[in-house]
């Protein structure tokens, strides 16, 4: 079953958030993950405390979580804190 995460975020250095997005995309290949949408959102009910949505799509919930947890993701960490405020959700 497929499953996804979904990122809210809100930018903090566009600079930083740029170099964190091409260093992240790369991560994705070796767990089949794949961005499905990426951009400001519109809240239509209640409110929302971020500017920005992600939704990534993966095979698997297992493969999901491995990449999130993969030595490579998480070297990035660090510059993704830097560059925005964020929340991160596995669904599914």
């Amino acid at each position: 079953m497929s499953a996804y995460i979904i990122v809210d975020l809100t930018p903090i250095d566009t600079d930083k958030l740029q170099q964190y997005s091409a260093a992240a995309s790369e991560t994705l290949m070796p767990y089949g993950g794949e961005f499905i949408v990426k951009g400001p959102i519109e809240a239509l009910h209640g409110d929302s405390d971020y500017k920005n949505k992600v939704i990534i799509a993966f095979p698997s919930r297992e493969k999901a979580s491995d990449w999130y947890h993969s030595d490579a993701y998480q070297a990035l960490i660090d510059l993704r804190d830097e560059a925005m405020n964020s929340k991160f959700h596995l669904v599914g």
